[in-house]
């Protein structure tokens, strides 16, 4: 089957950028997307090391492709630095990962700023002020993909993070990124050590439509990628629902006392598309950056830990 649908993530690992070693050894580890963080996760008196560290991981990792580093909010003369040492080098990630957004012109004038340095990296943004929900459509049509920032916007709410509380930011942000493609991706989970809260949050989230889900923690990875990544199982009954209808003659039919019509065609052929996209781009591990152990013991955490 050939297609045009874009490679939508589905699991992103945040590593702050503290310790070049962690840096390195999280590529390791079996995400879509490994993300250097230098912002909320690293004090201000260390954001210029930070960046030195981040520099020598892109410096060293194998494909900087599916690596993406999440910057200071633009505006802020960290910010300003973030995109100098980003677009000196000669080793730049596909993602870039924007903060505290509120205005639709942010991710617009990063991504021209980007362009004049001939880098054309995917944008996403962090939905986690209340501009940024008011504006969501308008953001969602200028960035590459929206990922929820629950603690934050949850702090400008005066509200715990719960899933009451964050329904309708999650909601508007699943159906602007459905009316302009855009990548949706869900907040991390903040309960680390009780991980049935992970799994009711991603069958909560697929059914809201979100794509994948982010976090901080690789013992989570099992669990997104099992929730979020395309299943053979998925695959093959898009598959079944595609014959079945083209042996009816592109009309309405039966299938196991289900009436398959064009909605359920339509969503069968992005199944497959998007599922194809993926595997073309994330589908294939990256090898571990130089110098880390290719021994699986020793870069696994098992989700029952």
């Amino acid at each position: 089957m050939t297609t045009t649908a874009r490679a939508v993530l589905r699991s992103i690992l945040y590593t702050p950028a503290l310790s070049l070693e962690k840096v390195l050894t999280a590529q390791s580890y079996d995400a879509d997307v490994h993300l250097i963080d230098l912002e909320d996760s690293v004090p201000a008196p260390l954001k210029q090391e930070a960046r030195n560290i981040c520099r020598t991981a892109l410096d060293r990792s194998p494909a900087t492709e599916n690596l993406a580093v999440r910057i200071n909010p633009l505006g802020s003369i960290e910010s300003v630095h973030d995109i100098a040492f980003l677009t000196s080098g000669a080793a730049r990630p596909g993602f870039v990962f924007m903060t505290m957004v509120r205005f639709p012109a942010e991710p617009i004038l990063l991504r021209e700023t980007l362009a004049s340095a001939g880098w054309h990296p995917e944008i996403f943004v962090t939905v986690e002020t209340v501009e940024a929900v008011n504006a969501i459509d308008e953001i969602a049509a200028a960035s590459d993909g929206l990922i929820l920032g629950s603690a934050d916007l949850a702090a400008t709410l005066g509200i715990d993070i719960t899933w009451a509380g964050l329904l309708a930011a999650r909601q508007a942000m699943a159906l602007a990124c459905a009316r302009h493609g855009t990548a949706c991706i869900d907040t991390g989970n903040f309960q680390l050590a009780d991980l049935s809260v992970l799994h009711e949050e991603i069958e909560q989230a697929r059914s809201l439509g979100f794509h994948g889900k982010g976090t901080v923690h690789p013992k989570e990875l099992a669990a997104i990628n099992g929730g979020f990544r395309p299943g053979e199982t998925e695959m093959k009954e898009a598959r079944r629902v595609m014959d079945g209808v083209r042996a009816a003659g592109d009309g309405v039919t039966l299938i196991d006392g289900r009436m398959i019509g064009p909605p359920f065609v339509r969503r069968a052929r992005e199944t497959l598309a998007r599922g194809e996209a993926w595997a073309a781009r994330f589908g294939q591990r990256r090898p571990p950056a130089p110098g880390l152990s290719t021994d699986p013991t020793q870069r696994t955490t098992k989700e029952s830990e």
